[in-house]
């Protein structure tokens, strides 16, 4: 062995193989990448010919392209595009969280964490009657009737969508 500086095999002396830290996690085996891949070779578990052995079958296939289609409701009219459209409803009880005077819209809900801002982009949000409204409040939020009654009736202020 040549001539090493001794800080080197100090540190070289914490390097050993009983100092290394265990790893546990293993890799995944990648399917029909070669014999050295774990799970590789002539078929990879595929088996022989086919349209399974291809690559080629969605998890949504059932067999032909009809059959799944008649499943799904038949909607006449205009809005039946729309008519699956979430929406979001918020309590009037949990409108307690803001301050009095305090204007509520829809950033400011994301804000406080009463709806997710994925909610507010793919959903309408929209303000329910129940519960109780202690704070006055503007709101700028779509809301029920009664939920706008309820809200005028703790001496707020009610405009609607922003």
């Amino acid at each position: 062995m040549a001539w090493v500086k001794p800080t080197l095999l100090k540190n070289r002396s914490s390097m050993q193989l009983n100092n290394l830290p265990k790893i546990t996690a293993r890799k995944n085996k990648r399917l029909g990448h070669g014999y050295g891949s774990g799970k590789g070779g002539h078929t990879s578990s595929r088996g022989q010919k086919g349209q399974k052995s291809r690559n080629g079958v969605r998890m949504s296939f059932t067999g032909s392209s009809w059959v799944w289609f008649k499943r799904l409701p038949f909607m006449r009219g205009k809005s039946r595009f729309n008519s699956f459209g979430k929406k979001s409803l918020i309590n009037l009880s949990t409108l307690n969280v803001f301050e009095a005077g305090s204007l509520v819209t829809i950033e400011s809900l994301i804000e406080k964490k009463i709806i997710s801002k994925n909610q507010a982009t793919i959903s309408s949000v929209k303000i329910v009657g129940t519960g109780e409204l202690k704070k006055n409040l503007k709101v700028m939020v779509n809301a029920t009737q009664s939920a706008q009654k309820a809200i005028l009736a703790a001496k707020g202020e009610y405009s609607g969508q922003a």
